[in-house]
């Protein structure tokens, strides 16, 4: 790594890999495509990176039950009194309110967002994800704390038909989904069941796939007028998805693959 050659830089690039080889000396003179055609015929690509997790989270027997119970509920052919929902929040939304009216595209110019812009509080989104239907619910709220997610799973209870008496809950293991309150309300309305994700594993969480496609589509420029025009437009972004709602592929290969399952798990999933 960089850093344990006194450079002050996150990862390698081909110029800064270049420079260094000339200031320590190691070459005369190089340029970096003699760098990057050196290091493509080692199959190394230093400047890219992604995320692991060490053995903090073991991937133990207990690990593999939770992957195989929410694989389960994700692929098995439900009763139909049953649904499943895949909820979680996308926290601080801004409206960013440009100091100029964003300008549209023209021929040869692109659209031209103005770089300023004006704090006008956040918005937190909670939201769910029928992994049968592709419809989403969703609800905005100023603040993230269990009176929040309560009221949003009362909202839930009131729009989804009584004759489904079994409402699967997928989600991660946040503090405010676990709360006294929370539980003080399951007990109360015993049709909802919930299913806590494993440790470090968002991309279980079907809900994530769509918070994606919000972010790209509505999200990508942040102009809205108020904390109300940001709510608004939420609100009709979920509307018109649910008219053209669809559901996401998702297999038992698809959890294995990801998984690199040991043989004696292979069948977890």
């Amino acid at each position: 790594m960089p850093d344990q050659f006194g450079r002050s830089l996150s990862v390698w690039d081909c110029q800064e890999l270049a420079r260094k080889l000339q200031e320590d000396g190691t070459v005369e003179s190089i340029s970096a495509e003699t760098v990057r055609r050196i290091l493509n015929n080692h199959h190394l690509k230093p400047w890219r990176h992604h995320m692991w997790l060490g053995d903090k989270t073991p991937r133990d027997d207990a690990f593999y039950a939770q992957v195989r119970e929410t694989c389960d509920l994700y692929t098995r052919p439900l009763h139909p009194y049953e649904k499943v929902l895949s909820l979680d929040e996308k926290t601080s939304l801004q409206p960013r309110t440009r100091k100029q009216p964003t300008k549209p595209a023209k021929p040869k110019k692109s659209v031209r967002v103005e770089n300023e812009y004006t704090r006008k509080g956040a918005l937190n989104l909670f939201a769910a994800f029928d992994t049968r239907t592709g419809n989403v619910y969703g609800r905005c709220f100023r603040r993230k704390r269990q009176v929040e997610f309560i009221s949003f799973l009362e909202y839930l209870d009131a729009q989804i038909p009584d004759h489904i008496t079994t409402i699967h809950i997928v989600c991660d293991n946040l503090r405010v989904h676990k709360g006294k309150e929370v539980l003080k309300w399951l007990g109360k309305h015993p049709r909802f069941l919930f299913h806590f994700t494993p440790v470090h594993c968002s991309w279980m969480n079907q809900v994530e796939q769509w918070f994606s496609i919000l972010q790209r589509k509505r999200f990508k420029i942040a102009d809205f007028a108020s904390i109300e025009d940001l709510r608004d437009k939420i609100y009709l972004f979920i509307e018109q998805w649910n008219k053209r709602a669809h559901p996401f592929k998702w297999t038992t290969k698809s959890v294995a693959k990801i998984m690199a399952y040991p043989d004696d798990h292979k069948q977890a999933a």
